[in-house]
């Protein structure tokens, strides 16, 4: 199985940089085996109903990218470099692992300044990230984050314009309660509090699950064999009272359905045994096509990078030819792409209205 086998040609144009508004008014495109149907996100309440639970990342993201200075005393005079910082994983110990750009304007021991009041030590500097530990912990750090950082939004968006104070509200579910996440669940940006109010009243669902999403979703694979691709692992948590919740819908005879390829992974993780049980702690669970899913009956997804182990994921549950084809459709009718782009509902059974 080849990285060339999950290439395909995506126009710049199609590349999302602001979300529908409202939310549910993106398109959707709903997919039951090879039958594919244009919608929006809105008429999900018609395409779900009773049996049928979505399964939700409630994560909270923290404005993780930091623009500082870093004061550094040389014979001709203090010499100021300015660093990028985005934070990637918290780290035992307090500290922080995080990107730094320009990585090589820093040596360990040195002091990075930020707004709000916010300092960072440079403990330690190894495979091209620094490991950072902030002045402030708990309440006052999250407080001097609020202050001094940016959204920090996926690079591809970034790569066409800065990020804003807008951002703060579009690159955030509405149900996020968790912090600890440096990128968004993106199929849940398309629910606002009238969707969710819509789909109770229809009979759906719902069980949340905390996957904190790290900047590792937007690594690229590397290996041309995928099969010997190492994901990066990220932090979830599947409670007692969620997995008896999916556990009863797939006894039921219901359609579990996770929201994003996060919730995703976080359940077939939870699921390696057959049935859910609780999870606390990392995963680093690769899905690919030849994966047998276990708990998963379909997906809401927004439509991935080229290459990428998410475009792996929805070949593996819908099967590489018909993946083709769905992305081929959504090339050709102009949906839009990636974190702030369009939906699609995957459903490999092919079971449609309820």
């Amino acid at each position: 199985m080849n990285l060339s086998d999950f290439d395909f040609n995506l126009p710049e144009g199609l590349i999302a940089t602001r979300p529908a508004r409202p939310r549910s008014a993106a398109r959707l495109l709903l997919a039951e085996g090879d039958r594919i149907s244009d919608l929006h996100v809105r008429d999900l309440v018609g395409l779900l109903g009773p049996g049928d639970r979505l399964v939700l990342n409630n994560t909270r993201v923290i404005p993780a990218r930091l623009r500082g200075q870093r004061r550094r005393k040389t014979p001709e005079g203090e010499a100021v470099a300015k660093i990028e910082v985005t934070l990637t994983e918290p780290l035992p110990g307090g500290r922080w692992a995080a990107l730094a750009k320009p990585l090589r304007k820093l040596k360990e021991g040195e002091e990075i300044s930020f707004a709000g009041g916010l300092t960072a030590r440079v403990d330690r500097i190894a495979e091209g990230q620094a490991e950072l530990v902030f002045n402030l912990t708990g309440p006052e750090f999250d407080d001097a984050l609020a202050v001094a950082g940016e959204m920090p939004l996926p690079p591809y968006i970034a790569a066409l314009r800065a990020p804003d104070a807008q951002d703060r509200d579009d690159y955030q579910t509405v149900f996020a309660r968790h912090a600890g996440a440096v990128a968004a669940p993106t199929a849940s940006l398309h629910f606002d509090a009238d969707l969710l109010a819509a789909l109770r009243a229809r009979g759906v669902a719902f069980t949340e699950v905390t996957l904190h999403v790290g900047a590792g979703t937007f690594l690229p694979v590397k290996v041309e064999d995928v099969t010997t691709h190492r994901m990066h692992a990220e932090w979830g948590e599947v409670t007692e009272g969620a997995a008896a919740e999916i556990n009863a819908t797939k006894a039921a005879g219901g359609r579990v359905i996770p929201v994003g390829t996060t919730a995703l992974r976080l359940i077939e993780s939870a699921a390696a045994g057959g049935a859910v049980k609780p999870w606390r702690g990392p995963t680093d669970i690769f899905i690919y096509p030849g994966y047998r899913f276990r708990v998963t009956d379909g997906l809401m997804t927004n439509f991935h990078l080229p290459k990428s182990t998410l475009l792996m994921l929805v070949s593996a549950l819908m099967g590489q030819e018909s993946i083709r084809g769905i992305y081929r459709h959504a090339v050709e009718s102009g949906y839009r792409f990636f974190s702030y782009g369009d939906a699609s509902l995957l459903l490999p059974g092919g079971k449609g209205e309820t």
